[in-house]
């Protein structure tokens, strides 16, 4: 469960990323947060991984109230919340399977639990028969899907998909997409920007439009124009 209760964000007098917002999503709920460059997504998605704090107004995350929350309990959000971004952030000189199982490694897994995992989560994104592929020998697709199988390895109940369709063509575009609907289908909350009108209306999902800071629409199902 996500809460935001009149969260507002300012970096300095002049430029307020977010104000004001209220927003409230259930656990497994999929919802498409739409607007231009610099309404503020990246604002509230900074405030939900903590990697910036709110101005003012109240966070709630799985139960974890952010008011309370100690620096050393940040790494345990951290667990809770994967993200995946635009560009990939793969690692150049590991393979699809050690880019994956780098993240269990950094967490302290032990080396059978992190072999009996990452096969299992590369099938998810269906790319099993990938798994000794370097980042450069993959397609733009494939490297998003690699990037989405680390982001959800370690079982996060939140999935952040920052314009994870932004630098791909139209068949890996839906690639990607038809992978989020699966983790989604599994019980994973996500949580998608995106700039792809065709991608919003093919889901039918919440849309939740920023202008300014704001959100001006929240709407439950349908087709929209962006």
């Amino acid at each position: 469960m996500i809460l935001l209760d009149r969260v507002t964000k300012t970096y300095n007098q002049k430029e307020q990323a977010l104000e004001r917002v209220s927003l409230h999503v259930e656990p497994k709920e999929f919802v498409i947060i739409v607007g231009q460059s610099g309404a503020g997504k990246s604002t509230l998605f900074k405030l939900l991984t903590r990697e910036e704090k709110p101005t003012s107004g109240k966070i709630i995350v799985g139960g974890m109230d952010y008011d309370k929350l100690r620096d050393k309990d940040i790494p345990l959000l951290r667990r809770k919340i994967g993200v995946v971004f635009q560009d990939f952030k793969l690692l150049p000189a590991k393979t699809a399977y050690e880019n994956v199982a780098f993240a269990l490694e950094i967490a302290g897994l032990p080396t059978v639990e992190i072999k009996h995992t990452v096969p299992k989560v590369l099938e998810v994104v269906g790319l099993r028969d990938k798994a000794d592929n370097y980042p450069r020998e993959l397609s733009g697709g494939e490297k998003q899907r690699v990037a989405i199988a680390r982001a959800i390895v370690r079982q996060p109940k939140i999935l952040i998909a920052d314009e994870p369709t932004g630098n791909l063509d139209i068949k890996h575009a839906w690639d990607v997409i038809k992978v989020l609907e699966k983790v989604n289908k599994f019980g994973t909350t996500v949580l998608l920007t995106t700039h792809n009108q065709e991608i919003v209306n093919y889901l039918k999902r919440r849309v939740i439009t920023i202008k300014d800071g704001k959100i001006i629409s929240d709407k439950a199902v349908g087709q929209y124009k962006l």
